[in-house]
C-alpha cells in the first residue's frame, strides 16, 4: 500500500497537515501566555487574528519569532531595539503594523 491509507490519501501529506495544525494551536497558546502582558496582547492578538491563514512558512517563521526573549520582541515591535537580521522579517512587519483589540 506504499504511503497511501485505505482512502487514498498520502500518509506523508496527512502527518505534515496535522503537525502544522499542532504547531498553529501550540503558537497560539504561546503567544497569548507569555507573561508579560503587553506581549501577551500584541502577539495573542495577532495570533488569533492571522494563525489560521499563514503559510505554513509563516508559521515556522512565527514559531522561531516566539522562540526570542518577551522584552526583546517587544522593543522591535516597538521599534526602541535594533531587529537581528534573522528577525527581520515580512512576519515582523506585520506584526508592527497589527493593532491589538483591548477588551
Amino acid at each position: 500500500m506504499g504511503n497511501s491509507n485505505r482512502y487514498g490519501a498520502n500518509m506523508t501529506e496527512m502527518n505534515d497537515t496535522s503537525d502544522m495544525a499542532t504547531r498553529r494551536k501550540r503558537l497560539l497558546y504561546r503567544s497569548n501566555y507569555r507573561g508579560f502582558k503587553e506581549a501577551d496582547m500584541i502577539l495573542g492578538g495577532f495570533a488569533k487574528a492571522y494563525i489560521d491563514t499563514m503559510s505554513d512558512r509563516e508559521v515556522l517563521v512565527f514559531e522561531d519569532l516566539l522562540g526570542a526573549k518577551d522584552h526583546d520582541i517587544y522593543g522591535w515591535i516597538m521599534g526602541t531595539l535594533a531587529v537581528p537580521a534573522n528577525f527581520d522579517t515580512p512576519l515582523l512587519e506585520r506584526l508592527r503594523a497589527f493593532n491589538p483589540t483591548i477588551k
